[in-house]
C-alpha cells in the first residue's frame, strides 16, 4: 500500500521521478561512479539555478535552491552580501534580449551590462557570465550566448575547463527547465484531474 502511495504522489508516475531525482544528482551532488566530474563548484551551480528559477518565475525552485546556497555559503563561511537581491538584479537585466532593442539599445545595454558583471564578480567571480549563459541557453539567445561566452572565454582559458563550465551551466538549465515546468504546472494538472474526481 505504502509503494501506491509514493506513486499517487507524482502525476508523472514513479519512473519519470526516479529519472528526474536521477537528473538531479547528475546535476548537482553527483552520482558515485557515473557523473563526470564537476567543474563549477555546488556553490556556482546552485547559485545558477536560483537565478533560473527567479527567470523561470517558480517561488518552488527559488525557495529550494535558495535554502541551499544558504546552507553551502554557511559551510564555507562566506562573507555576507546580498546575493538574493544581486541575482534578482541579474535575472531583471537579462530579460532585455536583442531582438527587441535597437541597435544603439544593444550596445548601451552590453555596456552598461559589462559594468554591472565586472561588479558581481568581486563577490564571486564568473558567476555574472555563467548566469548569462544559462539565460541565454535557456531562451535559444544567440546573442546573449555570444556574448557571455566571450567572458567566460576570457575567464577560462583552459579548454577543457571552459568545456566543463559549459557542460555544468547546461546540465543545470536542462534540469531547471524539466523541475521548473514540472513544480509551476503539477497545481494545475492536479486541480483539473480533481474537479474531474481523479486523485493523483
Amino acid at each position: 500500500m505504502a509503494s501506491q502511495a509514493a506513486v499517487r504522489e507524482s502525476i508523472q508516475g514513479q519512473p519519470f521521478n526516479d529519472v528526474l531525482n536521477e537528473l538531479h544528482a547528475h546535476t548537482f551532488s553527483g552520482a558515485p561512479g557515473e557523473s563526470d566530474p564537476f567543474t563549477l563548484s555546488e556553490l556556482e551551480r546552485e547559485y545558477i539555478a536560483y537565478a533560473l528559477g527567479l527567470y523561470y518565475q517558480c517561488d518552488h525552485c527559488v525557495q529550494y535552491h535558495g535554502r541551499v546556497v544558504e546552507r553551502v555559503r554557511k559551510s564555507l563561511g562566506n562573507d555576507v552580501w546580498a546575493w538574493q537581491d544581486e541575482l534578482l538584479k541579474v535575472v531583471l537585466f537579462l530579460r532585455t534580449s536583442r531582438a527587441n532593442v535597437s541597435s544603439r539599445e544593444w550596445e548601451g545595454w552590453v555596456d552598461a551590462w559589462r559594468r554591472f558583471a565586472g561588479r558581481l564578480h568581486h563577490h564571486q567571480a564568473g558567476l555574472a557570465c555563467n548566469i548569462a549563459y544559462a539565460v541565454g541557453i535557456a531562451r535559444a539567445d544567440e546573442h546573449l550566448m555570444d556574448i557571455a561566452f566571450e567572458s567566460l572565454r576570457t575567464f577560462y582559458q583552459d579548454d577543457e575547463v571552459l568545456l566543463g563550465v559549459i557542460r555544468d551551466i547546461d546540465r543545470v538549465v536542462v534540469f531547471m527547465k524539466a523541475a521548473t515546468s514540472k513544480n509551476r504546472t503539477d497545481p494545475i494538472v492536479r486541480r483539473q484531474l480533481g474537479g474531474q474526481g481523479i486523485r493523483v
